[in-house]
């Protein structure tokens, strides 16, 4: 069993950067693909970003193309993202989530297997 642990959300003032760190063990995590979706209070779960397994792809939302950057590293079993230049509106509950099996770029949860319990993420105006 896959398990999914996120780390590194906080209160962060807006134009401020924070760090999402997601832990994995119980599987081989370098042949899945990672993603990382958010949800804000009284909103659907939405798509952030993804990685291949190998982190030579990647592809984002375009709410937060040129702020965020997602990174793996396949050693230490975990997936990074970066967030710079907060907006109020990026405030939600992120999710890192492993796709084990599609093999594509999926942007869509329900190509997830496996999903952490979330870490808060509060941006102040």
């Amino acid at each position: 069993q896959v398990q999914l642990v996120e780390s590194g959300g906080g209160l962060v003032q807006a134009g401020g950067s924070l760090r999402l760190s997601c832990a994995a063990s119980g599987g081989t995590f370098s042949t899945y693909y990672m993603g990382w979706f958010r949800q804000a209070p009284g909103k659907e779960r939405e798509f952030v970003a993804v990685i291949s397994w190998s982190g030579r792809m990647t592809n984002y939302a375009d709410s937060v193309k040129g702020r965020f950057t997602i990174s793996r590293d396949n050693a230490k079993n975990t997936v990074y993202l970066q967030m710079n230049s907060l907006k109020p509106e990026d405030t939600a509950v992120y999710y890192c989530a492993a796709d084990r099996s599609s093999g594509r770029m999926s942007t869509e949860s329900l190509a997830y297997d496996y999903w952490g319990q979330g870490t808060q993420v509060t941006v102040s105006s």
